[in-house]
């Protein structure tokens, strides 16, 4: 699961990313609104996936709940996300089987 995560928190990072990037043109440079339409909604289901994964894989990764808050709130920061993904726990490995 947390493998799932780090791949969520990148894709919501990103989205975000380009979704602020969509603002600026509509907003700063008077582009199109098309933009922000369209990234808004994929970047509002990454999140959702980010939160539920999040509530998810807390306990294992051994999170108190201010950590758990830390990881929701680097959401809200642009890279925040990258971050998240990047400093989770390694998942627990299983014994592989013995060589043939």
């Amino acid at each position: 699961m947390t493998g799932a995560f780090r791949a969520v928190a990148y894709v919501e990072a990103a989205t975000f990313l380009v979704l602020l990037a969509a603002v600026f043109v509509k907003r700063v440079l008077d582009g199109p609104e098309s933009l922000v339409t369209a990234f808004g909604p994929i970047h509002g289901v990454a999140f959702l996936v980010y939160l539920y994964l999040v509530l998810r894989i807390r306990e294992g990764q051994g999170w108190a709940l201010g950590r758990t808050i830390v990881v929701i709130l680097a959401s809200a920061v642009p890279f925040g996300g990258f971050w998240a993904g990047r400093h989770l726990a390694e998942p627990e490995r299983t014994e592989a089987s013995p060589p043939r």
